[in-house]
């Protein structure tokens, strides 16, 4: 009866908690009982169904759950300016969880590409007097965090972010845009669920005219045929693309200055699967496995910088679904390679667009 009463009350502690992983105690770890009525918790507070399910593969998944616990419990017994936790990965091994969430393989598909496509010019490169801090969410240039499910399709939310980010900077109009369009139309060079190119996508809507508003070709999660009306609505468009120099953080620092950015990174390692809050600075490497989205940067109290990133794993992960990551790091490529494969799209403001204000884009910008 007792223990019925503390898992309820454990329950309604969950359900009121914002939208963050859930914590580990040394409480959790002290017998094999209290880690089930830990997963269990879990379970519930994520809603966690897989009808059909067999009791060895429950066991199974019990037993990643406790060993993902004690990795959590001992990484955050580290001196690190960032916490792990429990979240919707929590019984999924490493192996699993690059497979179904980091499966773009960037860096296979840019291997097959022959290299960066992208326009040879850097419209930023002569920026200068950066902000200490920028954040394209404050400004109203971010739409809300999406969800790409167990589908290997970050590239095409990457591509996404930084064009509904260019098209609010030059006309004033926050449009969240369709990556189901991308995922089913864009199916020459990208592969729906099984990776892709951010260059391809950019490459893609410019050469289509235009991409689609989410709303009208909404995501489904998996790679279906292209919508060809749907995809004739060209609701948003691009003048095409240009790749950050690669290897550069200050080159990435001036794009992110002007514009949300597309990035490739490395996410597969454990710290990055259970990331919870702070900046990161965990274990990771360049194996480009990811497509996310500069969305900023800025500085803490003692003086760490750091990256402002929207990811594609839904509000659940991370800082309701963003993860700073630490910025000016002494190796070149950046922290998890975040600056080996930038680009942004290129779009030129409407002559005498007004935004909110009455200023023009120009006077703004």
């Amino acid at each position: 009866m007792l223990r019925c009463f503390f898992l309820a009350a454990v329950l309604l502690a969950l359900a009121l908690a914002p939208a963050r992983g859930i914590p580990v105690t040394e409480t959790d770890l002290a017998s094999e009982e209290s880690l089930r009525v830990l997963y269990e918790s879990w379970i519930s507070h994520y809603m966690v169904a897989r009808p059909g399910l067999q009791e060895d593969d429950k066991a199974r998944r019990f037993n990643v759950f406790k060993e993902n616990v004690r990795y959590i419990h001992q990484a955050n017994k580290k001196d690190r300016p960032f916490r792990l936790a429990l979240n919707k990965f929590a019984d999924m091994t490493r192996d699993e969880f690059r497979q179904t969430y980091a499966g773009s393989r960037v860096r296979h598909h840019r291997a097959l590409s022959g290299g960066r496509q992208g326009e040879a010019s850097f419209m930023y490169a002569d920026a200068g007097n950066l902000p200490p801090a920028v954040d394209w969410r404050l400004r109203g240039a971010v739409t809300r965090i999406k969800d790409q499910g167990q589908c290997g399709s970050c590239w095409a939310f990457s591509t996404v972010a930084a064009v509904e980010g260019i098209n609010k900077i030059r006309t004033g109009k926050l449009v969240s845009l369709s990556e189901q369009e991308l995922m089913d139309c864009d199916d020459g060079d990208n592969q729906g669920c099984n990776g892709g190119l951010m260059d391809y996508a950019f490459q893609f809507i410019k050469r289509n005219g235009g991409i689609t508003t989410e709303s009208n070709y909404p995501y489904l999660a998996e790679q279906r045929s292209c919508n060809k009306a749907k995809e004739r609505s060209h609701d948003v468009s691009i003048d095409g693309y240009e790749d950050v120099p690669a290897n550069n953080e200050v080159a990435l620092q001036k794009a992110v200055a002007n514009q949300p950015v597309a990035i490739a990174i490395e996410a597969s390692g454990q710290d990055f699967q259970f990331y919870s809050e702070g900046v990161f600075t965990g274990n990771c490497g360049t194996d480009l496995d990811h497509g996310v989205a500069a969305v900023g940067y800025g500085i803490t109290r003692d003086g760490t910088k750091y990256w402002i990133v929207k990811n594609s794993w839904g509000q659940n992960w991370g800082e309701t679904g963003y993860i700073r990551m630490q910025r000016d790091v002494s190796d070149s490529k950046g922290l998890c390679g975040i600056a080996m494969e930038a680009s942004y799209p290129t779009k030129s403001a409407p002559h005498g667009t007004v935004i909110e204000g009455g200023s023009t884009l120009k006077d703004e910008l």
